[in-house]
């Protein structure tokens, strides 16, 4: 049977004085001048706290605790005029950043919180107030989906895609958007070069408007025409290396699983050791290296 997850904090959030929360670093003067700290500042100012801070009773004290999390949003609290703040009390004294746990807001969620937001009342001048940004962006982000197909929304829901590549994806017909949504997943890239890259190596047939899509800014027609074959023949080998990659790394793993077995016998181990010394160390930084299932 599994283990049992036990919970990191406990649920019932507590208000504590800000004089007895002691940070585990001081917020450097050059944080204070950053845009994230700006953005805090102005968020907190607007709507107050939303993530409350993770604390941990300091010496076994139930009146004094140990910030392990949200030390800009205490920094933020002082420079108000604050004099508590809202707390979560961690259950184990883990001295890391808990937001270094937790994925950043993919680009569609944030797009989906704010569809949420204007839902619910609150308008586009509030929100970019609050993100201490101009009510434009917003507004780009309100409309990221527009003329996206959901399959491509489904595939890119948790990527980190920049906010202008999607722009050349809505110039692409639903199948195309589907492939190039995949080519951006597959290749780990998002930037708005790759995808402006992708539109031009697309065939006529395949965009929303053929006349108004082959004018690509410094690509000229035949640049653009050995992008469009170049692209065919990266797709093909890319679909080659996919369908034989779970075989590959399946094969590697039970490899370095046996290597491992065989470097752990004492005996085999030392005649490396004193025979072959290069190849010994190269074997066991093979064995002791990051996992391949990564």
């Amino acid at each position: 049977m599994a283990k049992q997850v036990s919970i990191a904090f406990n649920p019932q959030g507590v208000v504590v004085p800000i004089t007895n929360i002691l940070p585990l670093k001081q917020v450097k003067p050059v944080m204070r001048s950053s845009q994230k700290y700006q953005q805090v500042l102005s968020s907190v100012r607007e709507v107050g706290i939303v993530e409350p801070l993770i604390v941990f009773p300091h010496n076994g004290q139930s009146d004094t605790y140990l910030l392990l999390d949200g030390h800009v949003r205490l920094e933020v609290l002082k420079q108000i005029g604050e004099t508590h703040a809202r707390c979560l009390i961690a259950t184990d004294d883990e001295t890391y950043t808990y937001n270094r746990r937790v994925n950043r807001m993919a680009t569609i969620q944030e797009h989906n919180m704010i569809l949420k937001a204007i839902r619910h009342g609150v308008s586009e001048e509030r929100i970019a107030k609050v993100l201490k940004v101009d009510v434009s962006v917003i507004r780009q982000k309100r409309d990221l989906l527009n003329g996206i197909c959901k399959e491509a929304v489904e595939i890119l829901k948790n990527k980190h895609v920049s906010l202008g590549a999607f722009s050349f994806l809505r110039r692409l017909k639903p199948m195309r958007q589907i492939e190039v949504a995949d080519l951006l997943v597959a290749t780990g890239n998002f930037s708005v070069p790759y995808a402006k890259a992708l539109l031009a190596a697309t065939r006529s047939d395949m965009l929303v408007d053929p006349d108004k899509h082959k004018v690509v800014e410094g690509l000229t027609p035949e640049q653009v025409a050995k992008m469009e074959k170049e692209m065919e023949v990266l797709q093909r080998d890319l679909g080659l290396i996919e369908e034989s990659h779970g075989n590959q790394v399946l094969n590697l793993v039970l490899a370095r699983g046996y290597l491992a077995k065989l470097l752990g016998n004492a005996r085999v181990a030392r005649y490396l050791g004193q025979h072959h010394a290069d190849i010994s160390r190269e074997l066991q930084s093979v064995s002791e290296g990051s996992s391949l299932e990564n």
